[in-house]
């Protein structure tokens, strides 16, 4: 069960008693030119004044006020701002008496829990495609069960759960660049407009640029024997059989001392070997002749969708007859 704080306050009871008889009794003969109030508090001590004038203070035994005819005001102060005033008609050869009882008493009043501060959470930033999650901070200290309405803005942004709570989780897909904002509205039902608060918080989306897709070189050696050139060759099937998007490049240089086609004599050859033996569709492997260097050799290549394909670098120009 939650605390409820509380203030207290002091409820006067007062109880007054009146009275009005002649005072005969002060002067026996003759005409009086004053009236007289007699006055007592239980308990006493407290300050008193007469037409707006400090006369002292109340006591416990009777105090007598004598006053001119007319109209006249008492003021009582009692502790805690409490003023007890009247104003009495004084007839000359008149008294009028009155007694207080002064009987304060606590009073314990629910302080209301309005207004609470509310605060709503969330990351700075995220990527474009992650969840983003919103939760909401009060310092309600009230015992009602609170209400929380949100608004999620742009109207793209789909929330995937939490409505009605103090958590949501809200799909970023598709939101890069932009700020992803929740506006919460906290209440607990009780119509008091302290007891409704708001906040919102914004979350960047951070769109990825895709990595470059690019070509990447696999092997570069020189053609020694066949044997030793299948070696290589198995190990790039295996490769682009792991790679099943890709194509595989091959580009062949002739040595400085080959005889004529040799660069395309290596090329099918190699090209022959991955389709025959190795099982590779034809439209993935790609031959081309690089021209000279100073030995006979392969550069292997894996070249992904969308990648630019790899140009051949001969020591000189390919010689159209060789």
């Amino acid at each position: 069960m939650r605390n409820r704080s509380v203030f207290f306050a002091f409820v006067l009871a007062l109880f007054a008693a009146f009275c009005s008889t002649g005072i005969a009794q002060v002067k026996k003969s003759g005409r009086l030119d004053f009236g007289r109030i007699e006055l007592s508090t239980a308990p006493g001590g407290y300050p008193l004044l007469v037409d707006d004038r400090p006369v002292g203070e109340t006591t416990s035994a009777v105090r007598y006020i004598d006053l001119p005819p007319g109209k006249h005001k008492l003021e009582i102060q009692f502790p805690n701002g409490v003023r007890w005033v009247r104003e009495f008609d004084v007839i000359a050869g008149r008294r009028q008496c009155i007694k207080l009882n002064y009987n304060p008493r606590v009073v314990r009043i629910p302080r209301s829990p309005c207004p609470y501060a509310v605060s709503v959470s969330a990351p700075n930033i995220v990527n474009d495609g992650d969840l983003i999650t919103f939760t909401a901070n009060t310092t309600y200290a009230g015992d009602k069960s609170l209400n929380y309405t949100w608004t999620i803005s742009p109207a793209s942004a789909r929330i995937i759960s939490g409505m009605g709570s103090s958590t949501v989780t809200v799909d970023s897909t598709g939101l890069g660049q932009q700020r992803v904002i929740a506006m919460l509205m906290v209440d607990d039902g009780s119509g008091d407009p302290r007891c409704r608060q708001q906040a919102s918080v914004a979350t960047k989306v951070f769109k990825q640029t895709p990595p470059s897709v690019v070509a990447q070189r696999f092997d570069e050696f020189p053609s020694i024997s066949y044997d030793d050139d299948k070696a290589r060759l198995d190990n790039f099937a295996i490769e682009l059989q792991n790679a099943p998007g890709a194509r595989g490049f091959i580009i062949v240089y002739a040595g400085r001392t080959s005889r004529p086609g040799e660069a395309d004599r290596l090329a099918a050859r190699a090209r022959n070997y991955l389709i025959g033996v190795r099982g590779l569709e034809a439209h993935r492997i790609v031959t081309v002749n690089g021209g000279y260097r100073e030995r006979n050799g392969y550069e292997l290549w894996i070249v992904p969708t969308g990648a630019t394909p790899p140009q051949p670098t001969p020591d000189k120009p390919l010689q159209a007859n060789r």
